[in-house]
């Protein structure tokens, strides 16, 4: 009997040990590992939409580790993360340790039933949704949303960079409002979209909850911090559910000098505009096409997206593949440092491909 239990053990450890090799979502290198196990190393990781040129951290004091977070600075940092993002006080904003934690607490703000999704886009909102009881539909027009329970849009979206006005957005909204729907519009790309559409300025509806992302934008996703803008009521639910010292100390330290840096971001801003301006140069050179995206990422279509996903992962350089869409390939803008590298494995697929063609 012993024996057995024994071999059950391993067996189980073995499994768990050895993931199905998917790349279901960015920045996933030990699937890449698997999958591309002769590959140079590093590995160039074009899988995410993040910055890859983060801010530069601040020297931390030991309190900020030694002690349970401050309640006055996290209410600090609220207020700075309004000002930043343009909703009307801290009030309106809850921090939390990444916004990926608050999909669920917001899906569950509504009452159980139709959440409808714009999409294609990223895939957690519909799980989000139908973990918080909705039965969840796929859209692909706004007009489609009037009457969800639950609407879910994300602008910029992800992958393909598409853009909501706002006008359109508040339309929307005043639809919901009187069954008592509620909008949702992820904006975590929006630190390099057009700011005249962001709805955080809009909250005061009643009905709107924006999601914003610290991590993309600032090149520290590891630091796990986003936040969510609504009505104070709604901020007041959300607060609730997450529960005291949500955020950490290092976190909100080194947010609270982010979000006030605006020359930093300014620059960031004309930096990776240049530098996405630059990436699609060298894909079109290629002879592939640039189909969306934002300064952070670009959508590729290429009728061969497979093959060119396989030979960039085995020259190093993973981007990421859509199953439900096998044209499609994302590619994170490349750092300066990694540059001549990318450049030169798209400059082969572009000789592979020509030389396919003829």
């Amino acid at each position: 009997m012993i024996s057995i239990r024994t071999a059950k053990a391993v067996s189980a450890t073995a499994m768990i040990s050895r993931p199905d090799p998917r790349l279901e979502h960015g920045g996933d290198l030990t699937t890449a590992r698997q999958l591309f196990p002769e590959a140079p190393q590093p590995f160039i990781d074009l899988s995410t939409g993040i910055n890859p040129d983060s801010y530069p951290l601040p020297p931390l004091g030991q309190d900020v580790f030694a002690r349970l977070p401050d309640p006055a600075a996290q209410w600090r940092l609220s207020a700075i993360a309004a000002q930043a993002y343009g909703a009307p006080s801290a009030a309106h904003v809850v921090c939390a340790p990444g916004s990926q934690i608050l999909l669920p607490l917001v899906a569950a703000l509504a009452p159980a039933g139709r959440a409808v999704i714009l999409g294609p886009t990223y895939s957690e909102h519909a799980q989000a949704a139908a973990h918080a009881g909705h039965a969840v539909l796929d859209a692909r027009e706004v007009d489609k949303l009037r009457g969800a329970d639950l609407a879910i849009v994300v602008n910029p979206n992800n992958p393909d960079g598409r853009i909501i006005g706002k006008e359109e957005l508040l339309e929307l909204c005043n639809e919901l409002n009187p069954h008592g729907g509620l909008l949702v519009v992820d904006e975590a790309f929006m630190d390099v979209g057009p700011p005249e559409a962001s709805l955080a300025g809009e909250t005061e509806h009643g009905n709107i909850v924006v999601l914003r992302s610290f991590g993309k934008f600032f090149g520290l996703p590891g630091l796990r911090l986003g936040f969510a803008l609504a009505a104070p009521p709604l901020i007041a639910k959300l607060k609730r559910a997450i529960g005291p010292w949500g955020v950490s100390g290092p976190a909100i330290a080194i947010a609270e000098r982010a979000l006030a840096d605006a020359a930093w971001i300014e620059a960031t801003r004309v930096r990776l505009l240049r530098a996405a301006e630059n990436f699609d140069r060298s894909v079109k050179s290629a002879g592939l096409e640039v189909a969306g995206g934002t300064s952070l990422f670009r959508l590729v279509r290429a009728r061969d997206a497979h093959q060119i996903f396989q030979h960039l992962g085995a020259n190093g350089i993973i981007v990421r593949p859509f199953r439900e869409e096998p044209t499609w390939l994302r590619f994170a803008i490349p750092s300066e440092s990694d540059w001549h590298r990318v450049d030169s494995v798209l400059a082969a697929v572009g000789q592979r491909l020509r030389k396919a063609a003829g």
